[in-house]
């Protein structure tokens, strides 16, 4: 028995054929624990969620970056009203 077939046991299964078939709803409610798929009840595959590590980045560029003018606008003035 290898390492990987010791997490195996402790995760959720699903057949191959079956994760196929259910895939995009799967991936709608995938957990932190995620799921190994099987073929012929054998582990090929582990499905995970990707991991989202955003707050390193909130702040990374503070004082790298000089803002100049508005970021709101494009700077070009128009007329909404205006009919063509």
């Amino acid at each position: 028995m290898s390492i990987y077939d010791d997490e195996a046991a402790d995760m959720k299964t699903i057949g191959a054929a079956k994760f196929k078939e259910q895939c995009l709803a799967l991936l709608d409610r995938l957990d932190a624990e995620g799921w190994v798929v099987t073929k012929h009840g054998k582990p090929v595959a582990r499905v995970l969620p990707y991991e989202r590590r955003c707050a390193p980045l909130i702040g990374s560029l503070q004082d790298k970056i000089d803002v100049h003018g508005d970021l709101l606008t494009t700077g070009v003035r128009w007329n909404a009203s205006a009919e063509s």
